[in-house]
Formats: structure tokens, C-alpha cells, sequence
């Protein structure tokens, strides 16, 4: 079984959610030669989040943020880890509701998602900044 793990950096992004499946599959031409195994992503970073869901309409992904928003909001009166800003630690409860990692199956090369799944990054932060992924594929 072969194993590769990598560290990526993704450009930053403005606050909302992201298709980044694009992105991870340029940094990973070793999945061309897998033909059954598992890529797991994972998060290196405590206000972002990843998570798999619709990749073809645009408004999916601003329902998330219209909505995840709303599920935690900014400004809460008993919020005591302020110093970062307003959206510092709603962005910590969101990355924590969404989660820190995805595993995707692959086969013959390629990410086995379904037709309308793709890989989203979930910035929470105004200014989140570049955010680095961990890499880790296994297969034959």
C-alpha cells in the first residue's frame, strides 16, 4: 500500500464557503495512480472548517453562510474570547459544528465524490488568511 502525505497552502479566501476540490486534486497528481484507496483532508487551523456538499449551484454554498451565521451569531454578550475580534469565536464554534477533515474515497485516479459533490472550505474569519491543509492518501 502506498502512502503520500503532503502539506498545502491555499491561497486566502474571503469569508463564506469555497469549492476547493479543484485546488487539492492540482496538488495531488499521486491519485492518478491509485486505483482503490482513501484521501483524507484535514484542516490545520481552529476558525475554518471542511465539509462535502453540493458543487454545481453557486447559492448553495451562500445558504451555508446566510445560515450558519444565523445558527452563531457575532456580538453574543457572553462570548469571553473577544480579543481577536468579533468573529473570532463564532468562527471557533463553526469550525467545530463543521469539522476539521473529509475522507473521500478514490478510485482508478480520481476522487470517487458523487455528481454533485465537491470539497468545501468554510471560511469563518474576515481575515482568515492563507489556510494549510494535511494531505494524506493511501491506496494500491
Amino acid at each position: 500500500m502506498k502512502v503520500i502525505q503532503k502539506e498545502i497552502r491555499l491561497q486566502p479566501k474571503s469569508r463564506g464557503f469555497h469549492l476547493i476540490t479543484s485546488e487539492i486534486e492540482a496538488e495531488l497528481p499521486e491519485l492518478k495512480e491509485i486505483s482503490a484507496g482513501i484521501l483524507k483532508v484535514f484542516m490545520k487551523h481552529t476558525s475554518a472548517g471542511l465539509t462535502i456538499n453540493e458543487n454545481a449551484d453557486p447559492t448553495v454554498r451562500e445558504d451555508f453562510e446566510s445560515h450558519i451565521n444565523k445558527m452563531v451569531p457575532e456580538n453574543m454578550p457572553y462570548y469571553k474570547h473577544t480579543y481577536e475580534g468579533a468573529d473570532d469565536m463564532p468562527a471557533h464554534i463553526k469550525s467545530s459544528l463543521m469539522g476539521s477533515s473529509v475522507e473521500i474515497p478514490v478510485t482508478n485516479g480520481h476522487l470517487n465524490l458523487g455528481t454533485w459533490q465537491g470539497i468545501y472550505l468554510g471560511e469563518f474569519r474576515n481575515h482568515g488568511g492563507a489556510r494549510k491543509l494535511v494531505l494524506t492518501l493511501m491506496g494500491e
